[in-house]
């Protein structure tokens, strides 16, 4: 399968029917069909919305007349999170099909998906889970997002995910496997700056060493998100990627480090479960946009050897 020479930012076509955008420096939230009375009574909030495809592959009905709605004044960020890419098996086709007409139907600024799988066999689990980072899995999962952005017609940014566990056989770090990912499909990344920040403090290593070895110039979108403390078997501390809760402190100040190196980039606040208020979540994504703002004023924003 040939590799697709496009760029990981999209371009609307001028025959789009929803109207176009800027996405460039904006801070985004969920959307959440219980906010919708609220947003379309917004008229101050300049901001995008993420959806996950998943949630939209039926042909109608409510959810689609509410998106539809939504689409119309806001830009949209189409987050794939079912496709087990990093999966062992093929990817279905069936739902890649439904996620192309997604696509087709509205024509979002950004679209990703995850470094990670879901599938076995006949089995679907209800998490995206981590593999080994092996040349195996690197030609595998480099052929399925060929397959995805031959399919959909454009480039797809990949997410890093939140770890648990690390496995023995793994013979190269994440920013490693990651990065060969980016040079052999021409995808670009998504990075979730709290699912680095739930790795380092899980698995012990430094977020900002991390962060360092990322190839942070193929970035198209940052998401930002909450997470909770628990206790592993052993009564270590564990955090668990929740997307209940406001960003946390420490996540705020690595946000910061990361614009110093990329500028200002689309950025999304995750909240997916006890949602709150519509002017609750708006205030986490005005306190993400302020941000955003100072490193468009900054001398030296987009400095992509900032971050030590």
């Amino acid at each position: 399968m040939g590799r697709l020479a496009v760029q990981p930012e999209f371009r609307e076509s001028h025959a789009a029917r929803f109207p176009e955008h800027p996405i460039a420096a904006r801070v985004g939230t969920s959307f959440k069909h219980e906010h919708l009375t609220a947003i379309l009574a917004d008229s101050a909030y300049a901001g995008f919305f993420e959806v996950h495809a998943e949630n939209y592959m039926g042909a109608g009905g409510p959810p689609h007349h509410a998106l539809a709605r939504i689409r119309s004044d806001y830009p949209l960020s189409l987050h794939g999170v079912c496709m087990s890419i990093g999966g062992p098996q093929p990817l279905d086709r069936a739902h890649l099909a439904r996620f192309k007409g997604l696509i087709e139907r509205y024509e979002p600024s950004l679209v990703s998906e995850h470094l990670a799988w879901s599938t076995h066999d006949t089995t679907y689990f209800n998490d995206l889970l981590p593999l080994p980072y092996t040349e195996a899995s690197l030609a595998r999962v480099a052929d399925h997002i060929d397959e995805v952005q031959e399919a959909i017609g454009r480039s797809i940014l990949l997410e890093n995910p939140s770890t648990y566990l690390v496995f023995r056989e793994s013979t190269m770090c994440e920013t490693e496997f990651i990065r060969a990912l980016v040079k052999r499909t021409g995808c670009g990344l998504l990075l979730d700056i709290n699912n680095v920040f739930v790795s380092a403090a899980n698995l012990g290593f430094s977020a900002l060493e991390y962060l360092a070895d990322y190839p942070i110039q193929y970035v198209g979108e940052i998401h930002l998100a909450g997470h909770v403390e628990q206790q592993d078997d052993e009564g270590s501390v564990l955090l668990i990627d929740s997307h209940d809760g406001p960003v946390a402190d420490a996540v705020w100040k690595l946000f910061d480090v990361v614009l110093a190196s990329t500028g200002p980039m689309p950025t999304l606040v995750e909240w997916d479960s006890a949602i709150p208020a519509w002017a609750v979540l708006k205030a986490e994504a005005t306190a993400a946009q302020r941000i955003l703002d100072r490193h468009a004023t900054t001398p030296g924003s987009g400095n992509a050897n900032a971050i030590s």
